[in-house]
C-alpha cells in the first residue's frame, strides 16, 4: 500500500539516527514537512538539526510518554517514524528502568495516538532483538528469525516490536517495522563504539577494546539507513517487517585497527578492557526481502571511505562532542571499561 506523507512526526529526531533521517528527508523530499519530537536526553542534541530551514521543520521538546502532547501532534500528522529510544546496552545493564519506560510505555502512547488519528506508523527497531549468532555460523538474521533478546535494552525493543504488531492485528493500525544493523556516520553520541575510539585518539587517549575483540557487528552508513526507512514508509506492505543491512560484517578489532590506520596510529595502539556482561558475539543482517520487494540498494558500500568521512566529521566538529568527553570516559573507567 503506497503512502505519500506530507506531514510526518519523527520521534527522537534530535538523536543520531533520527537527525540523520530528518536531514535526508529535508534534502530529498521537498514537499514533506517534519515535526521532530525529542526529549533531549543526553543522547539528543538540538545542534544535530542545525541548518534545516524553519519552514521545513518544527521542533517540539517533549516526552513520547506524554499522552496529551502526543495526541495533539498526531492530530495534524499523516505519518510517524518512531526512532525515540534508550539504546545503549551498557546503560541498560546498569539501570534498566528508563529503557522500559521509553521503549515500551512510550511506544504504547504513540500507537494509541496513531490508532485514534489514523496515522501511518513506522517503528525503528534493532537486530539485537534476535540475540546473537555464533562466530562460525554462516547464517544471518532474517524476518523469520525467532526473537531471543539478551540485554534489558534489546528486551525492551523486542517488547515494543510486539506492541506494534499487536496494534496492527487487533486495531488495524497501519504499521511497518524495520530492524537494522549498526549505524555509523556523523552526529553519533561519543559513548558508542566508533565515535568513542575516534574521539579518544583525537584527545590523545588510547582506544579501548572489549574482551577478545572478535565480536562481529554488521555496519551500515546512516544515510543508507535513512533511504531504506523512507522506502519502507512509502512503499512497504502494512504489517510487514523489513531488515535493513548493507553486508557490512566486521569484527570489532578490525574496525578499531581500521580507525587507527586511518588516523595514522599503530595497529596495536589500544588497551584491552574487560568484556561487557552478556556481550552478543555476532549480528548479521539478510536484507534480501527489502531489496527484492522494494528495490532498495545501499550506496555507501565502501566501509573504509565511509569510516574516513566519519572520522573527518568528528575531527572538524570538536565543539559538538568535547564538552561531554571527560564525563563519558570517567563513567567507563568506573565500570572498568
Amino acid at each position: 500500500m503506497a503512502c505519500d506523507p506530507k506531514n510526518i512526526i519523527v520521534t527522537g529526531g534530535a538523536g543520531f539516527i533520527g537527525s540523520n533521517f530528518v536531514h535526508w528527508v529535508v534534502d530529498n523530499q521537498p514537499d514533506v514537512h517534519v515535526v521532530v519530537l525529542d526529549a533531549l536526553t543526553y543522547a539528543g542534541n538540538r545542534e544535530n538539526l542545525a541548518g534545516i530551514p524553519d519552514d521545513r521543520m518544527e521542533f517540539v521538546h517533549g516526552d513520547i510518554c506524554d499522552a496529551e502532547l502526543v495526541d495533539r501532534l498526531f492530530a495534524d500528522a499523516d505519518a510517524c517514524v518512531h526512532f525515540a529510544a534508550e539504546s545503549h546496552n551498557d546503560n541498560s545493564i546498569s539501570n534498566p528502568e528508563p529503557f522500559i519506560r521509553t521503549n515500551v510505555e512510550g511506544t504504547y502512547q504513540l500507537l494509541e495516538a496513531a490508532r485514534k488519528h489514523g496515522v501511518r506508523f513506522h517503528h525503528i527497531s534493532t537486530d539485537e532483538v534476535y540475540g546473537d549468532l555464533a562466530l562460525d555460523d554462516p547464517a544471518r538474521f532474517t524476518e523469520e528469525t525467532p526473537y531471543c533478546p539478551s540485554s534489558p535494552y534489546s528486551s525492551s525493543k523486542a517488547s515494543s516490536d510486539m506492541l506494534v504488531r499487536a496494534w496492527h492485528r487487533t486495531y488495524g493500525v497501519p504499521v511497518t517495522i524495520s530492524n537494522c544493523s549498526n549505524n555509523y556516520g556523523p552526529r553519533q553520541h561519543i559513548e558508542k563504539f566508533i565515535p568513542r575510539q575516534v574521539t579518544n585518539i583525537l584527545c590523545g587517549i588510547k582506544p579501548k577494546l572489549y574482551g577478545d575483540g572478535l565480536n562481529v557487528r554488521d555496519w551500515i552508513h546512516t544515510e543508507d539507513h535513512s533511504s531504506a526507512v523512507w522506502k519502507i514508509l512509502t512503499e512497504g506492505a502494512l504489517g510487514e517487517t523489513y531488515l535493513i543491512g548493507a553486508d557490512g560484517e566486521k569484527n570489532n578489532i578490525d574496525v578499531l585497527r581500521a580507525i587507527l590506520a586511518a588516523m595514522g596510529k599503530d595497529a596495536d595502539d589500544f588497551e584491552w578492557v574487560r568484556d561487557r556482561p552478556g556481550h552478543d558475539r555476532r549480528y548479521a543482517i539478510d536484507s534480501s526481502k527489502l531489496r527484492r520487494e522494494l528495490g532498495w540498494q545501499p550506496k555507501h558500500t565502501d566501509f573504509a571511505e565511509g569510516l574516513q568521512d566519519t572520522i573527518d566529521w568528528y575531527a572538524s566538529n570538536e565543539d559538538w562532542w568535547s564538552g561531554e568527553k571527560d564525563a563519558i570516559e570517567a563513567k567507563y573507567a568506573a565500570q572498568g571499561q
